[in-house]
């Protein structure tokens, strides 16, 4: 029996993972649908036969839905989740997981009164083949103890109503994720550097920034974030070991030589270069929730991502690194 979906937000990433639900994985049907832009979600509830809900919360009510997606503005994340697990229904929730940390610790509170693992958090950089290899080649020990670990995520431009702090929250949010996940430890400082402005970038932005991050074992992580790279979208990331050194293969794509040239085209943003990733995430979301055990990012990782996004645009702002200082985990996320 297909897994009943409700989808909260059909903007573009909404609209992506409606069609990606319904064309490509097995096993479930998006059932109802709602957005702030009431024309649009009755357009995409009408086009993939499902239910218009003016509302996040009637679609989260809806007897139709077994599970719901939030793919809605970043400060309704948490309202949404908090109201799934009360009603205890399985929630995947696009990253930030919340925009303060304090509502982060009302859903891990919530989740654990409910004793039931009922979040996931879209960080689908861990579904990535590439990332995945990078993890077992650090795991298997043959390249030694990690060092370093040098990453990029350029952009090749972005919304107008980005913010300074959006290139940490909603951009270098992935890279915090993916390192500790790659690492499989905890952070303890971090620090953001500015540097000399992208004229591409609008001037109330500040335009590349360079995240710094230290974990508890000494490990360094730097990334450029560049919300306005000019030529494309484009995602890097090497690690050093003790021993050798391994990088995240660029994308196959066909390598042409023409009119004296060699070239392969580089993605133009997220949707192209992630598309294998979403698809692998959702299709074990689904697994997963029918099968009662959920395996992806949790509530404790997007805890984590947003006290290190917090502490980071902290030391922006004063100028020095920061402690990144969380709570202990609850046993019930170990």
């Amino acid at each position: 029996m297909d897994l009943k979906v409700g989808v909260i937000g059909t903007g573009g990433i909404g609209q992506e993972h409606i069609r990606r639900l319904t064309n490509v994985i097995t096993g479930a049907k998006v059932t109802a649908v709602s957005d702030i832009n009431e024309g649009t979600a009755q357009k995409i509830a009408e086009k993939y036969g499902a239910k218009f809900y003016k509302t996040g919360e009637e679609v989260i009510n809806a007897p139709e839905v077994d599970a719901v997606v939030i793919a809605s503005w970043d400060q309704t994340h948490a309202g949404y989740v908090l109201e799934s697990i009360k009603l205890g229904k399985y929630v995947f929730c696009e990253k930030p997981l919340a925009t303060t940390a304090d509502e982060c610790k009302d859903i891990m509170n919530a989740e654990i009164q409910s004793k039931r693992h009922l979040v996931q958090v879209g960080f689908m950089r861990r579904f990535d083949r590439g990332y995945r290899e990078l993890k077992e080649i650090i795991k298997s020990g043959k390249l030694g103890s990690t060092l370093m670990i040098h990453a990029c995520h350029r952009n090749l431009t972005h919304i107008p109503s980005h913010t300074t702090d959006m290139t940490i929250t909603n951009s270098g949010i992935h890279e915090i994720d993916i390192s500790r996940w790659l690492l499989d430890e905890e952070y303890e400082s971090g620090q953001v550097l500015t540097v000399k402005q992208n004229c591409n970038s609008s001037k109330e932005l500040l335009d590349p920034q360079i995240i710094q991050l230290k974990t508890k074992s000494g490990v360094r992580i730097d990334v450029e974030v560049n919300m306005s790279s000019g030529y494309g979208y484009d995602i890097q990331c090497e690690i050093v070991c003790e021993k050798g050194a391994v990088r995240l293969p660029d994308p196959n794509k066909p390598l042409v030589r023409y009119n004296c040239q060699r070239s392969y085209e580089i993605y133009e943003d997220w949707s192209q270069r992630f598309i294998e990733a979403y698809d692998i995430e959702f299709q074990e979301w689904v697994n997963s929730v029918k099968s009662n055990k959920l395996t992806g990012p949790n509530s404790w990782d997007g805890y984590i991502a947003c006290v290190t996004a917090d502490a980071l645009i902290k030391s922006r702002n004063i100028g020095a690194a920061q402690d990144i200082l969380t709570i202990d985990k609850p046993q019930f996320y170990k």
